[in-house]
């Protein structure tokens, strides 16, 4: 079986940004708010993207039409119970820590906000959930026919781009993620995803798809967000408008570039922990947080001790919590690279 190297570099990348973009958010909150901070945000906004586009494209390189009977039912077990566990953890760690602040707040309307209305950064496996069950159907029932990849590239991006754009511009606020954890802002990775497995690996010998890999045009839009951003005119979030066509360039750009590149040893140990760094990561910072409000910590020592503590509590965990299957079933479980079949060209 050929690998498909680009998805450890591209899960690799993902993890990252995901822990850098939490990381950036506690400096800002605890210690200060700089531009220069705000413009190293621009390159973590992809991290969520990242994963939902991997599923989907792995998903359509391995099975192609051919979904297997077990599909959703492993996945909807290794997906939706640690949500459930993390989501209670995080939970009622928030619910005492606002107790403790003098707040008044109830224990049952505070876990509907959690579990319930995905109030938490673990609403991503809600998404990704909705995405496994799309592919099935997609598949199953061979809605290709009646919308293929590339009409709904096109039709997915322009609805995210006004999903996101209406909640920014009513400064809508539903409870919890719940506008997070609809599917429509997040269809165009859907249809971006089926749309690259469909020609891989065959990528750059397509005329369009050659041109609109041509990094002129992610330079521009790159330029552009910084333009934007030192103006002070942008949100950072995955939930942006802007992060629709920064993401699909992005994406057409480097992924026939990272063909055949093989994954360091480093970036393949990142690969298996993956899932549990995305996980479990705010727990390590609140231990960084808690000892920094205790013992004052100069922003250099406060920076170093989330980076470190965040990254190796989680890879700590989750290699604990792959000794056993129930364990791992709970807490993440470690992903297996292993080789992965691509299409033939």
């Amino acid at each position: 079986m050929k690998q498909v190297e680009e998805i450890y570099w591209l899960r690799f990348y993902g993890c990252l940004a995901v822990f850098a973009f939490h990381l950036i958010d506690r400096i800002e909150r605890n210690y200060l708010e700089h531009t220069i901070l705000d413009l190293a945000r621009i390159p973590t906004v992809v991290g969520t993207p990242i994963f939902i586009f991997i599923s989907i494209f792995l998903f359509s390189v391995r099975y192609r039409d051919e979904v297997p009977h077990h599909f959703l039912a492993r996945r909807l077990k290794y997906i939706m119970i640690p949500y459930a566990v993390y989501g209670l953890i995080y939970s009622i760690a928030e619910y005492v820590r606002l107790l403790a602040s003098g707040e008044n707040v109830g224990l049952v309307g505070h876990l509907t906000e959690y579990l319930l209305f995905a109030g938490w950064h673990g609403y991503f496996l809600i998404v990704a959930m909705q995405f496994y069950l799309l592919f099935w159907c997609y598949s199953r029932f061979r809605l290709w026919r009646w919308l293929p990849a590339g009409p709904g590239l096109l039709l997915g991006a322009a609805v995210s781009i006004c999903w996101w754009g209406l909640f920014r511009y009513l400064n809508a606020e539903p409870p919890g993620y719940l506008h997070w954890i609809a599917p429509v802002g997040w269809i165009y990775l859907f249809f971006l995803a089926i749309l690259l497995a469909r020609y891989y690996p065959r990528l750059l010998q397509l005329p369009w798809l050659k041109h609109l890999s041509h990094p002129a045009w992610l330079v521009t839009m790159v330029a552009g967000i910084i333009v934007l951003s030192l103006l002070g005119q942008l949100e950072y979030s995955s939930k942006e408008t802007w992060v629709v066509p920064l993401f699909i360039l992005a994406a057409l750009y480097g992924i026939p570039r990272l063909a055949e590149r093989k994954a360091t040893p480093l970036v393949k140990r990142v690969n298996e922990a993956s899932f549990g760094i995305y996980l479990a990561h705010p727990i390590f910072f609140s231990v960084v947080d808690f000892v920094s409000w205790q013992v004052e910590m100069p922003l250099w020592l406060y920076v170093l001790a989330l980076a470190f503590v965040g990254m190796a509590g989680s890879i700590m965990l989750n290699n604990l919590a792959a000794k056993a299957e129930w364990s791992g079933m709970l807490f993440g479980k470690k992903l297996q690279v292993t080789a992965v079949p691509a299409q033939k060209g």
